[in-house]
């Protein structure tokens, strides 16, 4: 097998008295597709900055191969001291990489270059982000959560990007789909230590199971030993002192054994405090439309909403979600058209504006409102240290200000606020972002108990899957389409992603943007492709795919860590074959991005 570009042994890192990382081993070698799990607060993004040389651990060692690059996506990036994104990202690259790179990047995620940093939103700054890691085309690519503040176009594009690049990934994010399709083996890291299996996160789950079950049998074989060498010490202890003494030391050993264990954290007890029944008829709207200027956010939609249903609003950023949910719940009049709430609406809506949020405030006082220790649940006042507790904080956490919360630690509170709110309406703007993967499964758990109805803008298409009954998305120009069913369903009646949909409904303006990065003949917009242009625009995506169905059957070998050892002679062809496939495939990318830019071009200039 490939000597590793990166490795990680016995690293131990503690914070405050709790050991943080105990033993942590982590080996990645060029081309592996890692993800890394875990439940929040366990410490993945801590453990990515100790393979990235941010954090310094307090025992172990780091070695990386002389000469790799890696790049670290982090979940909150520094702009700082930088005029425009292009700055930003040109500042990642090395003298010697191609700096078109960064400009090219950047367009394909819709920014121009020209954008001051202080000024974007959370999705654009995460866009610039990704382009500056993306850019030089490093060695490794460490990500932590890269969909977070991303529309589903743009998360379908980098999972593109990334199935296509040569770069090894250690990944963390909480988008199942996401890290299905991209990873290749799993590494948990669990109470302190890690463990890994040479699969995708698709086989995680059930993996992580028989682990927990295992090791629960292990325990209580222990908790019965320990009971049985007990009762030897009160009944059946003999005179022979050296046999005796030998004993008890073991019945010691045993106890501290027990004392040391850690068991694994408990389950978040996620319930929505439910108001009285609505009526059958929740929201009907007809034929409504709203407008901004000269652009149609909303036109001639229609829906009937009733009691039960789980709807989904999916869409890129900017497409009008948000102001579609304005309309239907009554937050903003229509321009044209009528909705009709139902009777006895109780409606609560999930905050996801975390800034909002006074970071100097603790968390009892965001969840009491500052108002003594209680908080009211369904009308009931509950302890606030209690309810905490159903939301996995620590009753430590209490005092703890919401500035050094993690991401997926003010998810919970978010979740925590709302959810005690008496409702028969929930509307939950990206309840999923942050949230570590057994507590998204409470979460779908709960809404699928949940009695009321529940109006969802997510970007999380496994959860969408799972959970809505009806999946409202966006034709273009204001237009909106409901389809039965969650996601996939969706993609199977429409036909098309909503990626090739903005491809479409955006090409004359890519082609313009790529006028200003590609170097053009004077005369591209008076003639037609070539016959052999033509058919190698038509052709090459057959060319790439079988070469990437080529690397993965090489890699597939190669996945094998026995095979250098006990057969050499193959171990060196299946590398030698993925080398030349992998250049053979840049080279038929790169040619078919030229002609693709060459014929957006001559359409958009004829």
């Amino acid at each position: 097998m490939a000597p590793p570009l990166i490795q990680l042994k016995d690293i131990a890192l503690t914070f405050g008295g709790t050991p943080l990382l105990a033993g942590v081993e982590l080996a990645v070698s060029a081309g592996e597709r890692v993800c890394l799990i875990g439940r929040n607060g366990s410490g993945k993004s801590t453990l990515l900055k100790i393979v990235a040389g941010l954090v310094e651990a307090d025992r172990g060692t780091r070695f990386v191969q002389p000469g790799a690059t890696i790049r670290y996506l982090p979940q909150e990036p520094d702009f700082d001291g930088f005029k425009t994104t292009l700055a930003y990202v040109e500042a990642g690259m090395n003298p010697g990489d191609d700096h078109y790179q960064a400009q090219y990047l950047l367009e394909q995620l819709g920014l121009t270059g020209a954008e001051n940093p202080a000024n974007l939103s959370g999705g654009e700054a995460r866009r610039a982000a990704l382009a500056r890691v993306l850019a030089p085309s490093p060695d490794i690519l460490l990500l932590d959560e890269p969909t977070n503040h991303l529309d589903l176009t743009t998360i379908e594009w980098l999972e593109g990007e990334l199935a296509s690049r040569r770069s090894a990934l250690v990944m963390i994010s909480h988008d199942r789909r996401f890290l299905s399709n991209l990873s290749r083996a799993t590494v948990w890291l669990d109470r302190g230590e890690t463990r890994r299996i040479e699969k995708g996160f698709t086989a995680f789950e059930e993996w992580r199971d028989e682990v927990l079950a295992e090791e629960e049998r292990d325990q209580h074989k222990l908790d019965r030993k320990i009971v049985m060498e007990e009762h030897w010490l009160r009944y059946g202890v003999s005179g022979r002192r050296k046999r005796n003494v030998k004993r008890l030391g073991n019945l010691f050993e045993l106890r501290q054994q027990r004392r040391d264990y850690r068991g694994t954290a408990g389950k978040a007890n996620l319930a929505a405090a439910e108001a009285e029944t609505s009526g059958k008829l929740v929201i009907e709207a007809r034929h409504i439309g709203k407008s901004y200027g000269e652009r149609k956010i909303v036109d001639d939609f229609s829906t009937r909403i009733t009691r039960g249903d789980r709807i989904g609003i999916i869409g890129p950023n900017g497409a009008g979600k948000t102001t579609l949910i304005g309309l239907l719940t009554g937050g903003d009049a229509p321009d044209t058209g009528t909705v009709r709430l139902g009777a006895n609406i109780e409606m609560v809506t999930l905050d996801q504006h975390r800034e909002s949020l006074d970071p100097k405030t603790t968390l009892a006082d965001a969840l009491t409102g500052g108002r003594g220790d209680s908080i009211m649940v369904n009308g009931t006042p509950k302890h606030v240290i209690g309810y905490m507790k159903d939301f996995l904080f620590a009753s430590e956490q209490a005092r703890t200000p919401l500035e050094v919360l993690s991401g997926g630690e003010r998810g919970r509170l978010m979740l925590a606020r709302a959810l005690a709110k008496p409702s028969n309406v929930l509307v939950l703007d990206e309840p999923t972002n942050d949230l570590d993967l057994e507590t998204l499964d409470v979460l779908e758990e709960m809404l699928s108990d949940y009695e009321g109805t529940v109006i969802l803008v997510s970007h999380d298409r496994d959860f969408l899957d799972r959970v809505v009954t009806s999946v409202i998305a966006p034709e273009g120009n204001g237009k909106w389409t409901e389809y039965a069913g969650g996601y996939s369903d969706m993609l199977a009646q429409r036909g098309a992603d909503l990626q090739e949909k903005a491809i479409k409904a955006t090409s004359s303006e890519t082609a313009k943007s790529a006028k200003s990065a590609v170097p053009a003949t004077s005369s591209a917009a008076k003639r037609r492709l070539s016959f052999n242009e033509k058919h190698a625009l038509e052709t090459l995506p057959k060319t790439m795919a079988k070469l990437q169905t080529e690397i993965a059957k090489q890699q597939k070998l190669l996945d094998d860590p026995e095979l250098y050892a006990k057969d050499r002679k193959t171990f060196d062809a299946a590398s030698a074959a993925i080398a030349k496939a992998q250049a053979d495939l840049d080279a038929a990318e790169e040619k078919w991005l030229e002609l693709e830019m060459l014929r957006e071009e001559i359409e958009s200039g004829a």
